[in-house]
């Protein structure tokens, strides 16, 4: 077990969503812009409208500062942010696909070195092989977001790899196929919407029309599309996940609703400026992109959501605890080894003086304990952003009764996390940690109505799915 980063308050799984989501922004855009550019450029020089460059070149411009410097400083983030949050995850993910990363790397070295060409030989080449090094460019760009999508599709549902442990078992998994169409027709929707930001700073009016028309209309397309997609991407999901989902049991309501807002009102933006292009202007069209990412980021919330309690669905729990045996890999569950030793005799960072627990140290020992178990999902204060641990204990029902043992029960059987891992005294100090998260003079126990409903028909099918 590796130390714990835990972020007070904000969570280091809600740091990762933050960067992730805006990541896509820059990421989505820098794939999907220059097919969008190379149909331009053509368009330019079969029609001769020479004036149609003055969008290219401010297009690019814009690829090149938000997708090349802010996309990357957030992707430099991204790797750091969840290599100290989860390094066992991101160890399997790496050790699994390494030849998939740097064949990545390949074409996205391929993408660098290709748009700045693009950029500075724009005029001062034939057009013939301008175009080809824009193709180029969009055709490298796809193929590393080709790459990419199977691995991540393979943590949400690895198929016949828990099997195998086979390299493309896991990579063309159950939601691979679904995943990659409904980002592919995303991405034609960002290349859109963010082409009219663009032509709507253009003085040339006849230009800025026909930008914006030919703009709306991919951002039509692509929205359209991707929300085929999407179903059928929700039709793909592991058994667990689907059940996740459709029972809202770890989405708040709100989340659904804000990617069904962000669709709605981009589609009406792409409509409006289609019939009315002067009215792209570029405040308007900034606040599109704010909507955008609102929509963006609830949608891999969504995703996120439905995958726990799992890192790698039924392979590793959130906790960097591993669920399963993997005989294809010599891989086995540290749960039994955990469950005899003790998390904290496991975890290597821990103070000696605290891997036995005593009467003195209980507390201390419990905090830990949640740490290490618990803060990959939730915080641990009361006014905690992501999920806080003491309003979710109070949830579950702990209301009237003044002992840490009533609690054991909740971390035994509660659905949707990973079960505990480690010995009854260490379940004993956990309970008596979260005893300690109420006011002074509050009294918590699992009140038995509420045990009642915990364990319901639905939950336990969720708890079977699980494990």
């Amino acid at each position: 077990m590796y130390p714990v980063w835990q972020l007070p308050v904000a969570g280091s799984a809600l740091v990762i969503a933050f960067i992730a989501s805006f990541h896509i922004l820059p990421s989505h855009l820098a794939t999907s812009a220059f097919w969008f550019n190379v149909y331009v450029e053509n368009k330019s020089y079969k029609e001769n409208k020479p004036e149609l460059l003055e969008f290219i070149k401010k297009y690019v411009l814009v690829i090149l500062i938000f997708s090349f410097v802010f996309g990357s400083l957030s992707g430099v983030g991204i790797w750091y942010a969840i290599t100290v949050s989860n390094p066992k995850g991101i160890s399997a993910v790496i050790h699994n696909y390494v030849w998939g990363w740097a064949s990545e790397w390949v074409f996205f070295i391929i993408e660098i070195l290709a748009i700045y060409i693009y950029y500075y030989t724009l005029g001062k080449v034939d057009k013939k092989t301008h175009l080809t090094i824009g193709l180029i460019y969009a055709i490298g760009a796809w193929i590393s977001m080709v790459i990419i999508t199977g691995i991540i599709a393979f943590m949400l549902s690895p198929g016949q790899w828990l099997k195998t442990g086979g390299f493309f078992d896991g990579f063309f998994n159950p939601t691979y196929l679904p995943q990659l169409l409904m980002r592919t027709s995303h991405i034609f929707a960002i290349a859109g919407l963010y082409a009219i930001v663009v032509a709507g700073t253009l003085k040339n009016r006849e230009v800025k029309s026909f930008i914006i028309k030919k703009a709306s209309l991919w951002g039509m397309a692509g929205s359209v599309l991707a929300a085929l997609f999407f179903k059928w991407y929700l039709w793909s999901l592991p058994n667990t996940a689907e059940e996740l989902y459709k029972m809202n049991v770890l989405i708040p309501d709100i989340i659904p609703h804000v990617v069904a807002a962000a669709f709605i009102v981009l589609f009406v933006w792409f409509i409006v400026v289609w019939i009315r292009p002067q009215w792209a202007r570029l405040i308007p069209g900034i606040l599109a992109i704010f909507i955008l990412f609102a929509g963006v980021f609830s949608a891999e919330s969504i995703r996120e959501r439905i995958r726990k309690p799992y890192v790698i669905d039924h392979y590793l729990y959130s906790n960097q605890i591993i669920s399963n045996d993997m005989p294809s890999k010599n891989i086995k569950s540290n749960i039994g080894d955990i469950d005899r030793e003790g998390i904290l005799h496991y975890s290597y960072f821990v103070p000696e003086g605290l891997k036995t627990i005593n009467n003195t140290n209980m507390l201390q020992a419990g905090e830990i304990i949640a740490q290490i178990e618990c803060s990959a999902c939730h915080t641990l204060e009361s006014n905690g952003w992501l999920r806080p641990l003491p309003s979710m204990v109070e949830k579950a029902g702990l209301i009237s009764v003044d002992t840490a043992q009533a609690l054991i029960g909740f971390l035994n059987a509660f659905p949707f996390m990973p079960q505990f891992a480690g010995t009854v005294r260490e379940k004993e100090a956990l309970a008596t940690y979260l005893v300690s998260l109420y006011p002074p003079g509050s009294k918590a126990a699992y009140a038995p109505e509420l045990q009642r409903r915990s364990v319901s028909a639905d939950h336990i099918k969720i708890v079977k799915l699980h494990r």
